[in-house]
């Protein structure tokens, strides 16, 4: 096969190297990218031509043509990387697939502060010897939720098996049937329990745990009383759960702490559809912990706050090396809290910016958007009323009213204007209802309603 004629039309890599296109390729790619991308590219052309005897062979100009192309192509994508940024069109505020929260301003331009050059990570500037990294974001968690002590490390699956490990293994840890929840990726309260070392005491039934089965399960083997809050799920109907206040005071008086993991981390009183972090912290709770980057609205992260001597243990333990988070993670962790602390959150955290987001706003943008693809031709572009999620495993079966853009194309199926949207560059996330695609702006960030056109128009 390599003796054939028709392979002949195939230049040498250093006749490609050449073409002013290759030479391009090769600046910006370097030259070892490059000519592995012109090899690769090359033998998709010489095992097409042995895969088709009967086809006329290309000449040599056009099949370096394709080559050059192919090999183009190739960088492109090795260079981009396998994660990309997408435009959220689904309507679901956090969406886990999607990366959760986007960061806001403050936090990237903390987080650019940070990585550019070195910080003080675990140097004590005032005493001129080694620092802790967990002393960064204490303070601000603290004043936030009124806590006396904070730690933070790298989700709050972490959070919750450090909690455990570092104050209850070996011991009982009581918690209700209802609340041994399964949240995304497989992870399973029971499981973790199991990991760290301490004995699960499950009390009460699915739907109904009253304060005596705390009272009745406590003895000498219980470290702790754990409240997982169902973040996202709900059970109703002929349900049954005790106060937080009468937990905390049942745990107290027999000696023992009261652990609340809230799952969705809500920082605003005013976001009625979750429990806030201060106000498990005021009614008592030990400890608490959450995620940074749901309804916080932050990077990635578990976070732990309460009782000052509790959480120095923690910070004592050894998996707190494994779970501990880097300087990126805290920067972009910090810059979030500040809009907390300096009361603009609600305007300058996009998911919150999101999540309070009218129906009529929504509308307005999206009937824009409509106007311009009908422009167009050979589009079809309508409003109809829907709703949003918020996500993330936050405040289930709350719905957000919005209007959605439903979209058709001349020639394209639903099933093929999605996959169209998704291959454009950055690919457009959408939904597909009742076999018609359609569009949410709640999760698309205004400044990018024009760039949503163009690229729609491109589908």
């Amino acid at each position: 096969m390599a003796d054939s004629p028709s392979f002949r039309v195939i230049p040498s890599i250093e006749q490609l190297r050449q073409r002013p296109g290759v030479s391009a390729l090769e600046q910006q790619h370097g030259h070892a990218a490059t000519v592995a991308a012109l090899r690769e590219a090359s033998a998709a052309v010489r095992q097409r031509i042995a895969d088709r005897p009967g086809d006329a062979p290309p000449d040599g100009d056009s099949a370096a043509r394709e080559i050059e192309r192919a090999a183009g192509q190739r960088l492109t994508a090795q260079f981009r990387g396998s994660l990309r940024p997408v435009i959220n069109a689904t309507g679901v505020v956090i969406h886990t697939n999607l990366g959760r929260a986007p960061l806001a301003a403050a936090a990237f331009e903390r987080l650019a502060a940070i990585a550019r050059g070195y910080s003080n990570l675990e140097y004590d500037v005032e005493r001129g010897t080694r620092g802790s990294r967990s002393v960064h974001a204490d303070g601000l968690l603290s004043a936030i939720t009124g806590a006396e002590a904070a730690v933070v490390v790298n989700n709050n699956a972490a959070a919750t098996l450090l909690i455990l490990a570092g104050l209850a293994a070996g011991r009982e840890v009581i918690i209700s049937r209802g609340e041994l929840v399964e949240i995304g990726g497989g992870f399973r309260v029971p499981d973790v329990l199991a990991q760290s070392g301490a004995v699960l005491r499950e009390i009460g039934t699915t739907n109904r745990t009253r304060i005596a089965d705390y009272r009745a399960a406590i003895g000498p083997k219980t470290a702790m009383l754990l409240r997982v809050h169902p973040s996202n799920f709900r059970i109703e109907g002929f349900t049954e759960r005790p106060p937080l206040d009468a937990l905390v005071e049942a745990a107290h008086t027999a000696g023992i702490p009261l652990v609340e993991d809230l799952g969705s981390g809500c920082l605003l009183e005013s976001l009625a559809a979750e429990p806030s972090v201060q106000a498990s912290v005021c009614s008592g709770a030990d400890l608490v912990c959450f995620s940074g980057d749901k309804l916080l609205g932050g990077p990635q992260a578990g976070i732990i706050v309460g009782r000052r001597a509790l959480v120095e243990r923690l910070k004592m333990h050894p998996l707190m090396r494994a779970l501990r988070v880097d300087k990126l993670t805290l920067a972009s962790l910090e810059g979030t809290l500040t809009e907390y602390l300096g009361g603009r959150a609600e305007e300058t955290v996009p998911v919150l910016r999101m999540i309070r987001l009218d129906a009529a706003t929504i509308e307005a943008r999206a009937r824009t958007i409509a106007n311009r693809l009908h422009a167009i031709g050979g589009w079809t572009a309508s409003l109809t009323s829907g709703s949003s999620a918020i996500g993330g495993g936050s405040a289930p079966g709350v719905e957000l009213p919005t209007v959605l853009l439903s979209l058709s194309r001349e020639g394209l199926s639903a099933d093929q204007l999605e996959a169209a949207l998704r291959g454009l560059d950055p690919p457009v996330i959408a939904r597909i209802i009742d076999d018609g695609v359609v569009l949410d702006l709640r999760t698309v960030d205004q400044a990018d309603d024009d760039r949503l056109a163009e690229l729609i128009s491109r589908a």
